[in-house]
C-alpha cells in the first residue's frame, strides 16, 4: 500500500517518529507521501522526509485555508524553498508533488478570491517544474474543476501538462467523470468506510447506467491524522489504517485486496514518478 497524503509531520507523531514509521512498514505501507499546508511545514515536512528517505516523500505547498492577508509574501517563501530542494527524482530527497493546494469554502469565501489567486499560481508552478498536484476541494467543486481546466488549457498551448489527484475525494458523479477524462486521479480515503457514506455508489454504480470509475485511476490516502476510518474513528489516523479503504474498494469492485492494492500502487507510481 502507498499511503498518498499523510501529515505525519503533525505534532501527533513526531515524539515517537521511529515507531509510527515502523509501524507503518511492518502492516505493509511501502511508502508515504508527506504534504505541506504552509511556511511552517516547509520545515517539518522536511525534517520528517529527510530522517526517512525513499520512504516519506515531500510535497509543499499553501493550504487554501492559511491563504489570508500575507498569502503572497507566504507564497515567495514556499517557492523559495522549493527552489532551494530540488524536484525528485534528480535530487533524491527532492520534492515529488506541489501541495497540498485548492479552494475551500467550508467556513468562510472571506479570502475566496486570494485563494483563487494563490491556487492559480502553484498550478503554474507544477507545470513550470513538471510536478503533479496534490488537490484540496471543499465546497468549492466547480471553481476548483474551472481553474484547473483553465491551466491545463495554458499548459497544453506550450506543450506541457497540469496533472494531479483530487485528495479527499467525496464529489458528485458529474465531477469524478470530469477529472477521470481529463487523465486525473481520485484520492479515497477514510471516508469511504463511514456510515451513509454514498462514495461508493459514485465509484461504482450498482443500477449499470453508468460504468464503474476505474481503479487504476484511484489512489489511497488517509489524511492522517485526520478522517480515520471506521473501525477507528474518533482516534488519531495512520497509514497503516488504509487496510479498510482497500477492504471497502474490494467490496465495492468485487475484486480481490490484492488487486486494489496491486492497482492503487501501480497509479500511485505513474503519477509521483516513486521508482
Amino acid at each position: 500500500m502507498i499511503d498518498t497524503h499523510c501529515h505525519i509531520d503533525d505534532e501527533i507523531y513526531v515524539h515517537d517518529l521511529q515507531a509510527v514509521v515502523e509501524r507503518q512498514r511492518m502492516a505493509g505501507v511501502e511508502a508515504i507521501l508527506v504534504p505541506g499546508i504552509n511556511i511552517q511545514s516547509i520545515e517539518s515536512v522536511m525534517h520528517v522526509c529527510k530522517a526517512f528517505p525513499q520512504y516519506l516523500y515531500p510535497a509543499l505547498g499553501l493550504h487554501p485555508e492559511e491563504v489570508n492577508n500575507d498569502w503572497r509574501d507566504n507564497l515567495l517563501q514556499i517557492r523559495e524553498a522549493i527552489n532551494r530542494i530540488g524536484c525528485y527524482p534528480k535530487a533524491l530527497e527532492g520534492l515529488i508533488a506541489i501541495g497540498e493546494i485548492g479552494l475551500d469554502y467550508y467556513w468562510s469565501k472571506e479570502y475566496s478570491e486570494e485563494q483563487k489567486e494563490a491556487f492559480l499560481e502553484q498550478l503554474r508552478w507544477a507545470v513550470e517544474l513538471n510536478l503533479p498536484v496534490m488537490v484540496h476541494s471543499r465546497n468549492a467543486s466547480e471553481d476548483t474543476l474551472q481553474l484547473i481546466r483553465k491551466v491545463s488549457q495554458e499548459a497544453e498551448l506550450s506543450g506541457k501538462t497540469l496533472r494531479g489527484v483530487v485528495h479527499c475525494f467525496s464529489g458528485s458523479r458529474e465531477i469524478a467523470d470530469a477529472y477521470i477524462q481529463m487523465g486525473w486521479y481520485l484520492g479515497i480515503g477514510g471516508v469511504i468506510t463511514f456510515k451513509n457514506c454514498k462514495l461508493d455508489q459514485t465509484l461504482c454504480p450498482s443500477d449499470g447506467e453508468r460504468k464503474p470509475i476505474p481503479l487504476s485511476q484511484l489512489l489511497l490516502e488517509t489524511d492522517a491524522p485526520y478522517m480515520t476510518p471506521v473501525p477507528y474513528r474518533g482516534k488519531p489516523n495512520e497509514s497503516r489504517f488504509l487496510q479498510y479503504v482497500v477492504h471497502n474498494l474490494s467490496m465495492t469492485y468485487g475484486i480481490s485486496e490484492n488487486e486494489v492494492i496491486e492497482l492503487t500502487n501501480r497509479a500511485s507510481r505513474s503519477l509521483f514518478g516513486i521508482k
